[in-house]
Parts: structure tokens; sequence; C-alpha cells
């Protein structure tokens, strides 16, 4: 199975947060499962923790050691991804959010986050979000 992580998901499971759903904490450390996480949230975290909006325990230029050591692996953003983005509807402002479940949807992945926004987006679809 392959799966797209959320930002706070990844934040969550690094850092061994009881937030972690047992579903999503079972799914990513399932070794039978292809786990991303998009750059746009390696991004989102990078600029949040610049701005003193987000503290993580370490300097952000540590936060790739927490995506090795978990065998994760970084999805890039591509033009398709964008042209999806373009033509979601406006259920989510949020840009991060939005890439996120574009990159999810084009690449066939359900997307594991807490964020029941995302639904909106995936009704109808065989992408789901999983929580």
């Amino acid at each position: 199975m392959k799966v797209l992580i959320d930002t706070h998901t990844f934040l969550w499971f690094v850092a061994g947060s009881m937030e972690l759903s047992e579903t999503a904490k079972k799914l990513i450390k399932n070794e039978n499962n292809s786990v991303y996480i998009s750059i746009a949230s390696l991004w989102e975290i990078s600029i949040k923790t610049a701005i003193g909006k987000l503290q993580i325990t370490d300097s952000y230029e540590t936060v790739i050691n927490d995506v090795v050591e978990n065998d994760i692996s970084i999805l890039p953003i591509n033009f398709a991804h964008t042209v999806m983005q373009n033509k979601l509807p406006f259920h989510h402002r949020d840009p991060f959010d939005r890439i996120i479940v574009s990159q999810s949807i084009v690449e066939n992945m359900d997307l594991i986050s807490r964020d029941s926004a995302f639904d909106a987006y995936l009704e109808n679809l065989e992408v789901k979000r999983i929580w």
C-alpha cells in the first residue's frame, strides 16, 4: 500500500505523540507499505519553524534525518499535481494542504491525516483519508 502522510502526521509520528492515531502509527510502521511525505510538508515545516510558528526538538536541518531513519520517501511536486490543485474547489484555503491532497489524488495514494476537511476533496474517489 502506498500512503501519503500529512505534515502533522509526520511531526506527531517522529515525536511519538499521543495525538497520532493507532491506525496511522501502524500504517506508517508497516514495512509492507510505501510511505511518502510531500516536499510541500517539508517546506511548510521550514517556513513555520523559521517564523517561530512551529517548535521542533532539533534544528530544521535535522528533519531529513527523521525522514530517512523512518524509511519515508519524499514526493516532489510535479506539473500534474499543480493542474489538479488548480481544479480543486476551495473547501480548504491552506496552500500546503491543497497541494498535498492534489498529490494524493494524482498519485492514487491514501492520505493519512486527522484533517477531515480533506474528505470533501476525496468524496467519490478511490483515494481516501485514513486516521
